[in-house]
């Protein structure tokens, strides 16, 4: 595919924040609200379920010609003919999943610091995932905030675009692009929301309008 990727407004699905809803439901609402890239995250799922959730996802992503990206799983990516992978520090390393998912798909590396990112990019990263911009409460486990000073930093460190995520909202989205974030990455804020499309609209009508200067 056309690696030339819009990643104005990326949405990550997660299971738990999705108010019962499946993530077909939430996914099709995103898109239908302008989402731009959709990862499938799921930590608590068999591969059996993750493949079988992640082909419905795949082919209504497909569909849309919206990018499917897979968390960490580069076997359920490769079973799917998603996109694409997302890998952080401490799934595989970046270089081993380039080699698995082969030069044409996409591979995305999170990272919190530059030291990280100018790596992920030397490892063959075509974007990069600056986590958490924002401290939140859906990764306990993640390292310290970066910021918004943080986010430009690393967006100054390399020539790969950089996604901001983390605790990021309608009121504070505009700020990250402005620090030169190619785009911003959000769980709850749309997949917890009540009305999933309105919010994915919202959001993404700040980033266009942040994008332009306004």
């Amino acid at each position: 595919m056309d690696k030339e990727i819009d990643l104005s407004l990326y949405v990550v699905t997660d299971a738990g924040l999705a108010r019962g809803r499946s993530h077909l439901e939430v996914v099709r609402a995103a898109i239908a609200g302008g989402v731009t890239v959709v990862q499938y995250r799921e930590k608590e799922a068999t591969t059996r379920q993750m493949v079988e959730e992640a082909w419905e996802l795949r082919e209504l992503c497909r569909e849309a010609g919206v990018p499917f990206i897979v968390n960490d799983r580069v076997d359920v990516a490769l079973a799917v003919d998603a996109d694409g992978v997302h890998v952080g520090q401490n799934d595989m390393p970046a270089p081993l999943a380039r080699k698995l998912m082969g030069t044409d798909r996409i591979l995305g590396v999170s990272v919190s610091t530059v030291a990280e990112a100018v790596g992920a990019q030397a490892d063959g990263a075509d974007y990069i995932s600056a986590s958490p911009v924002f401290s939140t409460p859906t990764k306990p486990d993640a390292p310290q905030a970066t910021g918004v000073e943080g986010l430009r930093a690393i967006v100054r460190a390399v020539h790969r675009p950089v996604v901001a995520i983390g605790g990021i909202k309608a009121q504070n989205a505009a700020q990250l692009i402005r620090a030169g974030a190619a785009g911003v990455a959000v769980i709850s804020a749309i997949v917890a929301a009540e009305d999933v499309e309105a919010a994915a609209r919202e959001l993404r009508a700040i980033v266009k309008a942040a994008q332009k200067g306004d």
